[in-house]
């Protein structure tokens, strides 16, 4: 059997795709005052589907090494996003406009409680779905390497529907980095920390730009 066919044949796979291509359409093309209603029941959607098809994944436990692990990349991430975001607003002709829109998102909600849906349920349930089930299939059948590149495009991919390319850019890196990480072997348990921290630091505790509160 080919690589070809295993990937056609696995329904699993292609069926949570489908779903969360779906839900992100959903999430990012609702009215704009419930977005974050939305992102939290696609994390709830996602991530239970997660724990559901992946047995392994229910065991996940995140223990102090996963902390330290988690917290180092998560640093290491947010360097990358300090320079790419002064990258893009030279090189992007719509990269101020277009990183300023995904800060305005934050005015819709207290601080407080983005934190707690993006430590909670956001970030984890992306880490779950997109790497613990995404290209944990794809490198099953298409090897690491590979794999991982396909996770990548695959997270990169569900963001086109957005209509915002520094966006997509950014998931792409932020999603290439997470999948090099596991491929290399990082736990599930310390991928959660590094996700959940860095999207409350680079999101509500130190943007890459100026924020204005209103």
């Amino acid at each position: 059997m080919t690589k070809l066919q295993q990937l056609l044949k696995d329904r699993l796979l292609l069926g949570s795709l489908a779903a969360a291509y779906g839900a992100f359409a959903l999430t990012f093309r609702g009215p704009r005052t419930q977005f974050w209603d939305r992102m939290t029941l696609t994390g709830l959607a996602l991530g239970s589907l997660s724990l559901k098809a992946e047995p392994d994944l229910r065991k996940t436990r995140i223990v102090p090494k996963d902390v330290a692990l988690g917290l180092a990349s998560a640093a290491g991430l947010y360097v990358v996003f300090q320079i790419g975001d002064r990258i893009a607003r030279v090189i992007l002709p719509k990269g101020g406009s277009e990183i300023e829109a995904i800060y305005s998102l934050r005015r819709l909600r207290s601080k407080r409680e983005l934190a707690t849906r993006l430590l909670t349920i956001v970030g984890p349930a992306e880490e779950l779905f997109w790497r613990g089930v995404v290209q944990h299939h794809f490198m099953k059948i298409f090897g690491k390497p590979v794999g991982a590149l396909l996770g990548t495009a695959a997270y990169g991919g569900a963001h086109i529907v957005t209509g915002n390319f520094t966006l997509l850019g950014a998931a792409t890196v932020a999603g290439g980095y997470w999948g090099m990480l596991s491929a290399a072997g990082m736990s599930t348990g310390a991928l959660i920390v590094s996700h959940a921290a860095w999207d409350v630091t680079i999101f509500l505790i130190a943007p890459t730009m100026a924020v204005t509160e209103e």
